[in-house]
């Protein structure tokens, strides 16, 4: 298909009052040029590949062209940031162009809006190619996300240090919903509440829950299969390590999927109390409270949708939340390790929680230490493990119990080992890869974020040229917290 054979729809504007979203135009950027464009989302959305090597496609991304159907605009919503409510946040860099099939698209980096607050309405070079590399990277291991077409650079200076100057870039985005718990907290503290977030929750509904259009308990039930959606989310992030980072209610989606990459990390050397945000002192958003925390943004949903909900039975469904999320990630544990809990049931959890001592004892990289495992030939020779461990001798005792728990199972260790391998991969997208690729495309050279980017879709393949990737992150880069700021 044709650039100008995608005809978009805006069906937001026509179902709440314009006083939650204000139209505009993109702010363009100085010399834009195109950095990066996804085939594999092209595929999706059925965009040729030639159209994207387009000067028109960089005026799309750029604002200077507008597809037949869109109405560019952007959406106010509240929030809580770090436990305190917000009253008034919205998008301030971001406008929404509209939707094509499921995806709705928008663009991050596109200047002021009326949400920009003390903001420039831009985002530079570096976040967003974490953000274009890492939702990629996110998708390919099966974990829900928004995703990314493209984004392109510019010569327009864009100033987070008073002193250094940093090149504005923009994402284009795409994502099933850009409705956020926050969105329903604005709606809900309006005049007119009950009309307001009847009208947010119905659109909602009609968007991503269409089966329940017409179901009598409508409300209820969309909240139901939320909690659904973020258990098994958050079980997904931290059956790989995935840390978010600023997990404000502002940021998380209402149709659970991870949105808004800031300051997120990959764990390199599991310890439960990491934290990836420099600005998150008092590690509300660590790696082991995030359950936690999704569990109360989804409170406060439920106390939004009040006006229009029972909301007793929200939030008695709310407390299946930590037990469906337990549930879920036990059974991603057991398949990342081989086990199968048919036969060895809770002795299974046991040695899960023991794992969880063991790589935070023996300070093995997270991520390597299943790979590894499923690459075992048999179970008389752990070395490969072992010698990746700088403190050996508690996961030395702890492969001694695994093997004895895979005594129980009559499968064959290559048929074990080629189960693990579906959802085991040779390489997780870590900080310091990232670094490495804006270090060069600051210095105008992209060659690297084009091979992260094939690295990310492709995490279980070989890549012989960038084997060093595959191994442990350097002790020097390991588990740094990163800034919030874009």
């Amino acid at each position: 298909m044709k650039l100008d054979e995608l005809k978009l729809q805006t069906k937001y504007l026509d179902s709440v009052d314009s006083k939650f979203y204000q139209l505009l135009d993109a702010t363009a950027l100085d010399n834009a040029f195109l950095i990066s464009y996804n085939k594999k989302l092209c595929d999706e959305i059925g965009l040729d590949y030639n159209e994207c090597e387009t000067n028109e496609f960089i005026n799309f991304l750029n604002g200077k062209k507008v597809l037949e159907g869109s109405k560019p605009y952007s959406m106010v919503y509240a929030g809580h940031q770090f436990g305190h409510f917000v009253p008034q946040l919205g998008d301030g860099r971001a406008i929404n162009l509209g939707s094509i099939g499921k995806w709705h698209l928008q663009t991050k980096g596109s200047g002021l809006t009326n949400y920009s607050r003390q903001g420039d309405g831009r985002a530079v070079l570096r976040s967003s190619i974490r953000e274009y590399i890492i939702s990629e990277a996110m998708h390919a291991l099966n974990i829900p996300t928004t995703r990314a077409l493209a984004i392109i650079g510019s010569g327009h200076n864009v100033y987070r240090n008073p002193f250094q100057a940093e090149k504005g870039a923009v994402v284009l985005r795409a994502s099933d919903s850009w409705i956020r718990i926050g969105t329903f907290e604005y709606f809900a503290r309006s005049k007119d509440a009950k009309q307001n977030i009847t009208a947010l929750a119905d659109f909602v509904i009609l968007e991503n829950y269409k089966h329940l259009k017409d179901d009598e308990n409508k409300y209820e039930k969309f909240f139901y299969e939320l909690v659904d959606k973020t258990a098994l989310l958050l079980a997904k992030w931290q059956t790989y390590g995935f840390m978010h980072g600023v997990m404000n209610t502002d940021n998380m989606s209402v149709f659970g999927v991870t949105i808004d990459y800031g300051p997120f990390s990959f764990m390199d050397y599991f310890d439960k109390h990491c934290i990836c945000n420099d600005t998150d002192i008092e590690g509300r958003y660590s790696y082991n409270n995030q359950p936690y925390i999704a569990k109360w943004n989804l409170f406060v949903l439920a106390d939004c949708l009040s006006i229009i909900a029972d909301f007793e039975k929200l939030k008695n469904y709310l407390e299946t939340f930590f037990s469906q999320h337990e549930r879920e990630y036990l059974e991603l544990m057991n398949k990342r390790l081989g086990l199968d809990i048919t036969l060895s049931g809770d002795k299974n959890i046991d040695l899960i929680i023991r794992l969880l001592k063991a790589l935070e004892s023996s300070e093995i990289d997270y991520n390597l230490f299943f790979y590894k495992l499923s690459q075992l030939e048999n179970l008389d020779d752990f070395s490969s493990i072992l010698d990746n461990c700088i403190y050996p001798l508690v996961m030395k005792e702890w492969l001694q119990e695994y093997k004895q728990v895979l005594l129980l199972d009559p499968r064959t260790q290559n048929q074990r080992c080629e189960s693990m391998q579906k959802v085991n991969p040779k390489y997780i997208i870590k900080n310091y890869m990232l670094e490495e690729a804006i270090q060069k495309a600051q210095e105008d050279d992209f060659t690297l974020v084009n091979d992260l980017l094939n690295i990310a879709q492709n995490p279980f393949d070989e890549h012989k040229d960038f084997q060093r990737y595959a191994k442990a992150t350097p002790k020097e880069f390991a588990n740094l917290k990163l800034s919030c700021s874009s």
